[in-house]
C-alpha cells in the first residue's frame, strides 16, 4: 500500500488495513471459483454461505457450507458473494458484490479480526462503531 500521507510505523494502522498478500493466495482464489459460492438468507445467522449445486428455473439447489445441509431456495433470494481478495476490505465501495450480505459479512470478519476502524486515508479520519457507542443516549449532548 503506497498511499500518500500515510505513516507505515503508525501503531494505529492495524486497525485499519489487511495483510493483502495473506488474502491473494491464487490456490485459495481458485477454490473459491470452483466451489461457485452465495449468500442464502438464515434465521439465526442473517445470511450464511453456500455452494450452488444445481440450477432448477426459479430455485436454485444449495449446500450450506457449514452444515452440509441442501436446500432449494428461490432466485430471488440468492445474493453474490465476493471472491476471498476482498475478505476484511477497508473500502467497501470497492467490493465487487456490493450487496447487504457481503457488506454485514465484510463488518463481521473485521470487527473479529479487531480491524474495528475504517479509514478514509485521505483525510486520516477514523470511525468507530462499538457497542458502547450504539447504547449511548441520542438525547443527551457531551
Amino acid at each position: 500500500m503506497s498511499e500518500p500521507g500515510v505513516d507505515r510505523n503508525d501503531p494505529d494502522l492495524k486497525y485499519l488495513v489487511v495483510d493483502r498478500n495473506s488474502i491473494s493466495d491464487p490456490t485459495v482464489q481458485a477454490e473459491w471459483t470452483s466451489k461457485k459460492l452465495v449468500w442464502i438468507p438464515h434465521d439465526a445467522s442473517g445470511f450464511v454461505a453456500a455452494s450452488v449445486k444445481a440450477d432448477r428455473g426459479d430455485e436454485v439447489e444449495v449446500e450450506i457450507v457449514e452444515t452440509g445441509k441442501r436446500e432449494r431456495v428461490s432466485r430471488d433470494y440468492i445474493q453474490k458473494m465476493n471472491p476471498p481478495k476482498f475478505n476484511k476490505a477497508e473500502d467497501m465501495a470497492s467490493l465487487t458484490c456490493l450487496n447487504e450480505a457481503s457488506v454485514l459479512h465484510n463488518v463481521k470478519e473485521r470487527y473479529f479480526s479487531g480491524l474495528i476502524y475504517v479509514s478514509d486515508l485521505n483525510q486520516s479520519t477514523k470511525i468507530s462503531q462499538t457497542p458502547a457507542d450504539s447504547q449511548a443516549d441520542p438525547d443527551q449532548t457531551p
